[in-house]
């Protein structure tokens, strides 16, 4: 993977050739059941080394909830009974413009800028400072930079863009700390979570208990404050996601809108 070749020795031949591509993989815990309190090389039994070498890392975890459980109990339901999904409001994207799409996005070939090195130098070396956990796949070394630099650029490759943004890295950089997050064990996930993206978990979660995508600005600040965050974590947390484009807050401030 690091070196972006691959070994062939088979039916006489023996040779190494070029492999640059994208690798997406998938890997079940051991025993069935994810334990928390162990790390993520340990759960799914692959070397800690190995794991490094990919970008992002997610854990997705069956975690018992009342309204997750019974919309996929409706579904299912439905599903067994029609022989087909259920109708939705939005029309998806077929797949030959997926294809297309991403076929236009791979001759894009976006630069960084000279003037966003001293924003991704500090930002690399504030995640070193902020790091808490030096033994597993999550340890933010070198290859945790060179992460952001083709990440950043994967972004602005689907906005087809020439250059990368600055939001570009700002937005890598949420990934790689969600995805650390995601892969954290025991009491960790809460200490390593940057309070901002802690406070926007808040957001979505009260938009996902009303169903809605517009919430009240007034109730989550004071949900945000009873949880123990201060007004300029809220206010920073709310002006970060605005430049990602993530969310929006109505001139009179009275309302958020997750986009």
């Amino acid at each position: 993977m690091e070196q972006q070749t691959v070994s062939i020795a088979k039916a006489g031949i023996s040779t190494t050739l070029n492999a640059r591509v994208s690798i997406l993989a998938a890997a079940n815990p051991a025993y069935g059941r994810y334990n928390p309190k162990k790390t993520i090389d340990q759960n799914i039994q692959l070397p800690a080394a190995l794991l490094s070498r990919f970008d992002l890392i997610w854990v997705i975890r069956d975690r018992p909830s009342r309204q997750d459980d019974l919309k996929l109990a409706e579904h299912i339901t439905y599903v067994h009974q029609h022989n087909g999904p259920p109708p939705t409001q939005t029309t998806p994207f077929s797949i030959a413009l997926l294809r297309s799409f991403v076929m236009r996005c791979k001759g894009v070939n976006p630069v960084i800028p000279a003037d966003l090195k001293d924003f991704i130098v500090a930002s690399y070396v504030e995640m070193r400072k902020e790091s808490r956990v030096e033994t597993d796949c999550t340890y933010t070394s070198a290859r945790t930079l060179l992460s952001i630099l083709r990440l950043s650029t994967s972004l602005a490759r689907l906005r087809f863009g020439k250059t990368v943004h600055k939001n570009d890295v700002k937005e890598a950089i949420r990934l790689m700390d969600c995805s650390k997050a995601s892969v954290g064990h025991g009491d960790l996930h809460s200490k390593t979570s940057r309070p901002h993206d802690v406070i926007f978990g808040v957001i979505r979660e009260m938009a996902q208990s009303l169903s809605s995508k517009t919430i009240d600005y007034e109730q989550v600040r004071q949900q945000c404050i009873a949880k123990g965050f201060k007004m300029d974590q809220f206010l920073k947390c709310i002006s970060d996601y605005q430049d990602l484009n993530v969310l929006h807050v109505n001139n009179s401030q009275t309302h958020i809108i997750l986009v």
